[in-house]
């Protein structure tokens, strides 16, 4: 520099040493990568690299590029550098380099790519490319670097090989790289395509054009018009998918499942060799289980995105599911399984889980009524096999079939449920195994109407199955299949059998208790533990007389299971102990809660000792609301204790990455990432550990909130700040959920700082509430944001919302209502679809009711309602209508008169409407005028009662689709006679309203019956009661049945108003024994349990 430049200023020669420095720094890091990449890792995790500014970057990463001399892994570090540097920082970059630089860069990277003789190095130069390529399309899809475009058309057509493939490379990372001038250029690429895959002297050209093509197809997956044009190049897509298989290579067959996945549609004029082709790549058992699984990904993909087209091809559908159950048959035989103490999780490479997931996923997508008839005989056939591996195959099927083919096998599932029990003596461990995990997900999947049909058998022989001492991974499964039986079991049925269980699960809580000091096994313990909770939890006050029997140990598990490994049994015990404590409640619970707080306590205090993935910190968190939940305003104490970890825990941020394909790729072996594809070889990633911590975490600050109210306040405004930002978290439902049920509950626990305070709290919310109702997409989430909206409108009172709130509002309904219009079109053109059938109209039914579902609304909006109740538009929109104007109904009377011309004629002819779910909207509409509408609504009552009389009446009013709509009806007729008597000829319509009862399916209404039943009933009413009380034994026998149906809670007043019309009479004598002569064995039963409840 000084030999040549004698009159450079001091400026320029600092500016060399700089430049000099930063050369010697990324040279370092070179050098280190030589050696060894992680040091090179770890020393790029410095500042040192960041320091130096993007334009410098780029120059010294295109010289250690250029550098054929030094290490290659060197240079390929440098290439994969300047790829995410222009992915992630291209903006703050390149548009600051001189416009001579800037072509300097491109001509350079084209000339390094036509010099570059390693193939995976040119491979990440052309990686570059395809990133500064998508970089320079602008807005208006213009492409700035023409030349690049003559690369491709020059390299595609070379002889050189090399180019050639760089030329697809590129084409294939960034299919869009023609820009505004694709249509122009469409036929040449078409061509340029067919060509590449005609060559077959060169595999690696056949392979990349399939997967150029490929990528292609899905950049343009809304393109109708060109997706048809590019359809004959499947047939080449699938030759190559073909033959890359068999040079190792799975590529292609993966592109193949992306257009499955995202453009199904596209494989339908080739749709039967596609199939074929997968299914003969999945049976071939010289490839890799990986390919195979792969192929079958094609199909399974296709019944979840393509149902109706699949359904035509039942062919391939039952030649399948053979394949997928011979996977499952692919087991390794291992000695130690029987009594492995540790649970390895499931490998989801194997053939035997991919097979069942494949299963489970086919079965869903393609439905009972197509896939139960083809794999039944199959299963049969399994089942009687003499081999183990196809017994335990043919129950893993059953299991995993269950939620697809629910309607299908529930006509069959005695004949199932008796089949399954025999395995549960099956000689071999694992078959045990699978039998027990098919009763259990059976338990999950039919509910409760299993639990109802098969309590007996099923409890016998879990319990039975529970004593196999020889077997423990048999045991434990058993006591987790009783969990799923006794969590979804309704309390009268389990009751009866509480003395058994307990006997069992104490008894074998002993027994591994001493195999734990004796050789340190654990895994059924931990299993018994939660079985205990799920009883106690179930059982409720029915547990009191066992608690003594269980807490002693359980508190001397938690005092002295401190070794690491026993951090899981720790925890469930933890949680068990919570929900005994809360099911038996305060009173009995209060003897231990003082040991059981100190023990929480140093658990506590020795959390800055957990590691982060200790499972004792989502257990202590639901146990210390499960305690706040006994100990009530007593629990404010701990609050200082508790809130510093459960903040901590609540404000878990996760880490995000957005990823081109090969960097998904390389951290697709990282444990907790998972990934969505946004197109263009790009991907969004997020690392999920701890969002299920910080789900927990934000259900637990609800809990307080509620739970305390007034005695939360200290803590109100950090929690409102952590929660409202929240509002966006969109990674995980559940947390989204908890943020919005969460604002009502801090609204209410402020009110004690004044109405200032509150006001503050309230514009902090608002604005946000509203910003997450205009946009969440999910129609769940959305239901309760605007539930919490309404119920903080309800705590905060009138005044609470401006001008500018309702315009917004209004402007959100309107466009929800659009929306759910355009969906209604959409949906008709599928009904035009020559896939259309039976199945697919049952999807559009489902879309109809998740659409309305997005549509509701806050009760006060009444914008556009009428157009709902036009009796040409589909049932849930004339049954959305009609809810929307019951709220108004209720609450808004009397002046909802005012929109009386909207929705009183649509409504009352909806009574007779000939869906049951308008029939119920309109009859809930009836009930609502007469309890809350005013004076007003008189002759409407007056007019609807026949029209509700007609509907209860009719044959077929209880069956199951109509017994809810019946239900209301009856209610209706009892609000009228109550609210609006004057209306009515009481005493006409009381025997038929007494003749109706009782109800149970609808529990709202239900409770609203019952109370006006006890009305009549306290005042002494003659009709009511009979003839010298006549009709008491009639009304036993529906206070009975309504107990056993569990129509009303017992903590509901109604059960006491009850129950002490029972004792009225009990104190009777004769008459007493004439009520509960005329009742059955479970109705005396019922009134029994009513007595001791209330």
């Amino acid at each position: 520099f000084r030999n040549h430049c004698p009159l450079a200023t001091a400026a320029a020669k600092i500016e060399w040493q700089k430049k000099k420095y930063f050369m010697l720094v990324l040279n370092t890091c070179f050098l280190v990568t030589a050696f060894n990449n992680m040091l090179f890792v770890l020393f790029l995790m410095q500042e040192t690299y960041e320091n130096i500014p993007g334009q410098s970057k780029i120059t010294f990463l295109l010289q250690a590029i250029r550098n054929t001399a030094a290490a290659e892994e060197a240079r390929q570090m440098a290439a994969v550098l300047l790829r995410r540097l222009l992915s992630s920082a291209f903006e703050e970059v390149y548009p600051a380099l001189s416009p001579d630089d800037q072509t300097s860069i491109k001509t350079g990277l084209l000339l390094i790519i036509q010099l570059e003789t390693q193939s995976s190095m040119r491979k990440k130069i052309c990686d570059i490319v395809a990133e500064l390529a998508r970089n320079l399309i602008d807005e208006d899809g213009n492409n700035q670097w023409p030349e690049v475009l003559k690369f491709l058309f020059d390299s595609v057509s070379s002889q050189n090989v090399g180019l050639r493939e760089a030329a697809l490379h590129i084409f294939w990372n960034f299919p869009g790289i023609f820009g505004n001038q694709q249509q122009h250029y469409l036929e040449v690429i078409k061509r340029m395509l067919v060509q590449c895959m005609q060559d077959q002297e060169h595999p690696s050209i056949k392979t990349l054009s399939a997967r150029a093509a490929a990528a292609f197809v899905l950049a343009n997956e809304h393109n109708l018009p060109l997706l048809k044009h590019f359809a004959d190049l499947l047939p080449g897509i699938l030759q190559a998918v073909n033959d890359s298989c068999y040079q190792n290579d799975d590529s292609v067959l993966k592109s193949l499942v992306e257009i499955a996945d995202s453009v199904p549609k596209y494989l339908r004029p080739h749709l039967e060799p596609t199939l074929q082709l997968s299914l003969k790549l999945c049976a071939d058992a010289s490839l890799s289980n990986m390919q195979r699984q792969l192929a079958l990904e094609v199909i399974v993909t296709l019944s979840e995105t393509a149902a109706a087209m699949l359904r035509r091809h039942t062919n391939v559908v039952a030649q399948a599911i053979p394949q997928m159950l011979a996977m499952m048959v692919d087991l390794e035989e291992d000695e130690d399984w029987a009594n492995a103490d540790e649970l390895e999780d499931d490998d989801f490479d194997s053939n035997a889980v991919a097979g069942e997931s494949a299963l489970d996923r086919m079965a869903c997508g393609l439905g009972g009524k197509l896939v139960l008839p083809m794999i039944k005989e199959h299963i049969m056939q399994m089942l009687q096999n003499p081999d183990w591996k196809y017994r335990h195959a043919g129950l893993m099927a059953l299991s995993a079939i269950g939620e697809g083919c629910h309607q299908q096998m529930e006509g069959i599932l005695n004949e199932i449920v008796n089949f399954v029990l025999l395995f549960l003596q099956d000689p071999h461990p694992r078959v045990r195994y699978a039998a027990c995990n098919a009763i259990g997900q059976m338990a999950t999947d039919f509910a409760p109407g299993f639990q109802k049909k098969f309590h007996e058998k099923v409890i016998a022989a879990l319990l039975q199955t529970m004593e196999d001492q020889g077997n423990q991974r048999v045991q434990a499964h058993a006591a987790a299949a009783l969990i799923n039986f006794t969590e979804d079991c309704p309390k009268s049925l389990l009751i009866p059998y509480l003395d058994n269980l307990v006997k069992h699960l104490h008894s074998t809580m002993v027994i591994k208790l001493q195999e734990l000091i004796q050789k340190g096994t654990k895994l059924v313990l931990e299993q018994v533990v939660t079985s205990i909770a799920s009883v106690a939890d179930t059982a409720e006050e029915k547990f009191v007389p066992y608690y003594d029997l269980f807490m002693p140990s359980l508190k001397h598990i938690v005092e002295n299971a401190v070794q690491k490994e026993l951090r899981l049994l720790r925890g469930k015990t933890i949680e068990c102990i919570s929900l005994i404590g809360l099911a038996v409640g305060k009173e009995k619970f209060m003897q231990d809660a003082s040991d059981v707080m100190q023990l929480l306590l140093k658990t506590q205090t020795d959390f800055s000792d957990l590691e982060d993935d200790d499972p004792q910190i989502s257990y202590m968190i639901s146990a210390w609301a499960r305690m706040c939940k006994i100990l009530g305003k007593e629990f404010q104490q701990y609050l200082p204790v508790v809130m510093g970890p459960l903040m901590k825990t609540a404000s878990i941020k996760p880490e995000v990455a957005l990823l081109d394909t090969q960097d998904m790729e390389n951290m697709s072996d990282d444990d907790g990432w998972e990934f969505v594809n946004l197109g263009d070889q790009q991907s969004f990633g997020i690392k999920t550990a701890g969002l299920e911590e910080k789900a927990t975490a934000c259900q637990m600050l609800v809990c307080y909130a509620k739970e305390l109210k007034e005695g939360f306040v200290e803590y109100t405004e950090q929690v409102v700040k952590l929660m409202v930002p929240l509002l966006k978290f969109y990674f995980h439902d559940d947390i989204l959920l908890m943020q919005s049920v969460s604002m009502p509950l801090l609204l209410e626990c402020a009110r004690v700082r004044g109405p200032e305070y509150l006001t503050q709290m309230w514009h902090f919310m608002c604005d946000a509430l509203i910003k997450a109702i205009g946009t969440e997409p999910d129609s769940d989430v959305l239901s309760e944001i605007m539930h919490s909206f309404a119920k903080c409108i309800e705590v905060m009172g009138d005044g609470c919302l401006n001008n500018e709130h309702f315009e917004e509002l209004g402007g959100i309904l309107k466009g929800k209502l659009e929306e759910h219009f355009k969906n209604q079109e959409l949906r008709q053109v599928k009904r035009q679809d020559e896939d259309y059938d039976e199945q697919v109209e049952e999807s559009l039914q489902d879309e109809v009711i998740t659409d309305c579902a997005k549509g509701a609304t806050p009760r006060w909006l009444t914008c556009c309602l009428f157009l709902t109740q036009c009796p040409h538009r589909p049932w849930p929109d004339r049954q959305w209508g009609l809810c929307i104007f019951d709220d108004i109904v209720e609450h808004c009377s009397p002046s909802s008169f005012k929109y009386a011309e909207y929705f009183l004629r649509p409504m009352l002819q909806s009574v007779c409407d000939n869906s049951p779910e308008v029939r119920q909207a309109a009859a809930y509409g009836v009930g609502v005028m007469a309890q809350f509408g005013g004076d007003s609504y008189r002759p409407f009552c007056t007019e609807a009662l026949p029209l509700l009389v007609r509907v209860i009446q009719s044959p077929d009013a209880k069956t199951k689709e109509n017994v809810n709509a019946t239900e209301n009806c009856i209610s209706a007729v009892g609000k009228i006679m109550k609210f609006k008597p004057d209306c009515v000829n009481v005493e006409e319509v009381l025997p038929h309203w007494l003749s109706w009862l009782p109800l149970h399916e609808d529990k709202e209404e239900a409770v609203h019956t019952f109370n006006y039943l006890c009305d009549l009933i306290e005042s002494n009413n003659p009709v009511i009661l009979g003839p010298n009380n006549s009709n008491l034994p009639r009304i036993f026998g529906i206070i009975a049945d309504g107990e056993i149906h569990e129509a009303i809670k017992h903590e509901d007043p109604c059960t006491k108003r009850l129950a002490n019309v029972v004792r009225q009479v009990q104190t009777s004598g004769g008459l007493w024994t004439e009520c509960i002569s005329q009742l059955n064995a479970d109705q005396q039963a019922a009134i029994q349990e009513l007595l001791n409840s209330a």
